[in-house]
């Protein structure tokens, strides 16, 4: 009906009527409800006076006046000629604190979810869900639900316009708002609020970072009772922790680093991973992080995106051995330093390790009774679904090997001239405090003296970071001899 009295009322404008007597001709006319009058003339308003205006489209009106169309062709031009001309309904967004944004069709939430509402007249309502899902990071719908949920949140509502359109049957709706450009407060000049995604536990890692790289403070979210949620129910969820963390950053006055997570590694079918791969399946972490960065520059806060490329190895590895804290908290932390652009340097006694003959031959010694292990497994085992996940881990300890055989044959044509560590061969030939640097300590550490691939304690490099040592720990893993200087440990 409003659509009729959109056509009514663009008519009577071109006559020169007033619009204040537009609005009593059309309330005693059609009976629709005050506010969708109103949206109606300011529809009317927006069409050209200056050249005729076709309701339905002109091109459909023209290829509907051509006699060679009959039959079904015809009818479904016919109806989506119709479908244009009196399918719409529009509802002007408003100011006013009681109608929220909208008086006729207005956003809610309802059942932790997102529903439009729609008026029908004298307090009639009647609610759809929104399906709506944005289709990047750049989606102005990310914006519009940033918007959303903080006037909800603060209850500082704005204005916006929403106009349904039938289309093939469906209903679709269109939104339109002002985005405000607001003034970025908190930089990283005061330092930043890092966050760390990990899948496994499902959590976030936060880290508090002063301007001069100083870890001030840490926590983590959980998130695994979101896994079990439907997509609207769960999104709803990521704006509230959305909200969380950004109040976090203004609380502590300071800009928000995050990971710029263009690709998340998900695996493939039938690696043997199926339980990783579902859980990052389940779960988005570029979506949760576009709301925090939608909600953060809506607070005026700056947010400050970083390569996460070897961030988990380096926490790992320095921080968190040498502060006690847990690798995710410590992948955070390194994520803080990147983005106030601090560069971080292995320790020294990593590099000298690295150029320890001896704890090379000992690392690939570990890959290689590692390399045969899995081997009789694979031997033995009969599932081709548990066979490819050793498969998997097998190539993964034969690259791991590769990468230590290259690092000790380019020490064997350096001199030993200086000590290394324990007192042990060249420091000549340490690599560079560089990516691939980490990588090789990653493959020399974590394997030879953890014991396993995946690890979460750090702790026990915490020794060979401060004195250097080695052996130690390195003989209470391994109770045999080899190379001729690690006996078996008998104390």
């Amino acid at each position: 009906m409003q659509s009729s009295a959109i056509r009514f009322i663009y008519n009577r404008l071109k006559e020169g009527m007033k619009e204040t007597e537009i609005y009593k001709l059309v309330k005693e006319t059609f009976k629709l409800p005050s506010w969708y009058i109103s949206s109606a003339i300011v529809k009317a308003k927006s069409l050209p006076e200056d050249k005729p205006v076709v309701f339905g489209g002109k091109g459909l009106f023209e290829k509907l006046c051509k006699n060679h169309l009959q039959g079904k062709q015809r009818e479904k031009l016919k109806r989506e000629w119709k479908e244009r001309r009196q399918g719409s309904l529009i509802s002007v967004g408003s100011k006013h604190k009681t109608h929220r944004g909208n008086s006729c069709l207005r956003f809610e939430q309802k059942e932790r979810s997102l529903y439009l509402r729609v008026a029908l007249g004298d307090r009639e309502f009647i609610y759809t869900r929104v399906k709506r899902e944005p289709s990047n990071e750049r989606d102005k719908w990310n914006t519009f639900l940033a918007m959303l949920f903080e006037s909800w949140e603060n209850e500082s509502y704005f204005p916006y316009t929403v106009e349904l359109k039938l289309r093939d049957g469906e209903v679709y709706g269109f939104v339109s708002f002002d985005y405000p450009e607001p003034e970025i407060r908190l930089t990283r000049e005061y330092g930043v609020i890092a966050l760390d995604t990990n899948a496994s536990p499902l959590h976030l890692a936060l880290a508090e970072v002063s301007k001069d790289g100083k870890l001030l403070s840490y926590q983590t979210i959980s998130l695994h009772e979101l896994i079990g949620l439907s997509k609207n129910r769960k999104e709803y969820q990521e704006w509230l922790i959305a909200h969380k963390v950004v109040e976090i950053a203004r609380e502590k006055g300071k800009a928000i680093a995050l990971e710029d997570l263009k690709k998340v590694k998900k695996g493939f079918r039938g690696d043997g991973r199926a339980k990783l791969r579902k859980r990052l399946h389940r779960w988005n972490f570029r979506g949760l992080l576009s709301k925090i960065e939608r909600i953060a520059k809506l607070n005026g806060i700056e947010v400050v995106k970083v390569n996460p490329a070897f961030t988990s190895v380096i926490g790992s590895l320095k921080y968190a051995p040498q502060l006690g804290m847990d690798k995710d908290v410590a992948g955070a932390y390194v994520i803080g330093r990147k983005a106030l652009g601090f560069k971080e340097d292995v320790p020294e006694n990593y590099l000298k390790l690295l150029s320890d003959r001896e704890y090379l031959e000992y690392a690939i010694y570990t890959y290689t009774e590692k390399e045969r292990e899995l081997r009789e497994q694979l031997k033995k085992e009969t599932n081709q679904y548990k066979k490819n996940a050793i498969n998997s881990e097998l190539k993964e300890v034969q690259k791991a090997k590769a990468v230590l055989f290259r690092r000790l044959q380019s020490l064997q044509s350096e001199p030993s001239s200086c000590k290394g560590a324990d007192g042990r061969n060249s420091e000549q030939g340490l690599v560079k405090a560089s990516q691939s640097a980490w990588q090789v300590l990653r493959v020399a550490l974590v394997l030879p003296l953890l014991e396993r691939p995946f690890v979460r304690d750090f702790s026990p490099l915490k020794s060979i970071l401060v004195e250097g040592k080695w052996q130690r720990l390195a003989r209470r893993l391994v109770p045999f001899g080899f190379g001729g200087t690690i006996s078996r440990n008998t104390g």
